[in-house]
């Protein structure tokens, strides 16, 4: 094994490591300044770098705030406990998580208008943060479709929906209730978004 393979390892890793203190220091900075506060030279020297520095680990702002969604994503399911990988979620907790996490999304206002710019400009194949937008609403569908599958199976959710589609409903309006509710402030997230859940149930249930 060459002589140097130690010393790169060694590098690689306080590269990650590197990474994942920009990543939440950024988190940081865009709670407390906004969207349009947090700039790479904001992040930069949040982090203790140059503008310069902190894109040798990201490449373009492009990418940085790609990462930095991701970022958010692990924080949030790390704290739920939602973990579509490895069990199926009954729908009751899934729905505490969801509304939670919503709830805590009012909080830092600059996170969703991140989430909302990124999620537009996306739509091009080209655009850095493309497949994390893809692959973020394939895994969201996937856990809700399960627990509404299941839901079924046991009698908890109503029988006359396809969960598919029924997922992509939930996840539309989640989206959309973040959407209204930059535009209007007044717009109360959960109770948007907790009254689909109401209507997954059976009629007799409710």
């Amino acid at each position: 094994m060459p002589k140097h393979s130690a010393s790169a390892r060694g590098s690689y890793a306080k590269g990650i490591v590197k990474r994942e203190e920009i990543l939440t220091r950024a988190l940081e900075v865009i709670a407390r300044e906004g969207y349009r506060g947090a700039s790479v030279k904001e992040i930069a020297a949040a982090a203790e770098l140059s503008q310069a520095g902190l894109l040798h680990y990201f490449g373009s702002k492009e990418e940085l705030f790609t990462a930095i969604l991701r970022k958010r994503d692990e924080v949030d399911t790390g704290q739920a406990g939602v973990d579509g990988r490895s069990r199926d979620i009954p729908l009751d907790e899934l729905r505490g998580e969801v509304v939670r996490i919503i709830r805590h999304n009012s909080e830092v206002p600059g996170l969703v208008e991140l989430f909302s710019r990124l999620a537009v400009d996306a739509a091009d194949t080209a655009h850095p943060a493309h497949a994390f937008f893809v692959e973020r609403g394939t895994a969201l569908r996937d856990v809700f479709t399960r627990s509404l599958t299941a839901g079924q199976a046991d009698g908890s959710v109503r029988d006359d929906i396809n969960p598919a589609t029924m997922a992509r409903a939930l996840q539309a309006i989640a989206d959309g209730a973040q959407l209204q509710w930059m535009l209007q402030p007044e717009v109360d997230m959960t109770t948007v978004v907790d009254a689909l859940f109401v209507l997954l149930s059976p009629p007799s249930t409710r």
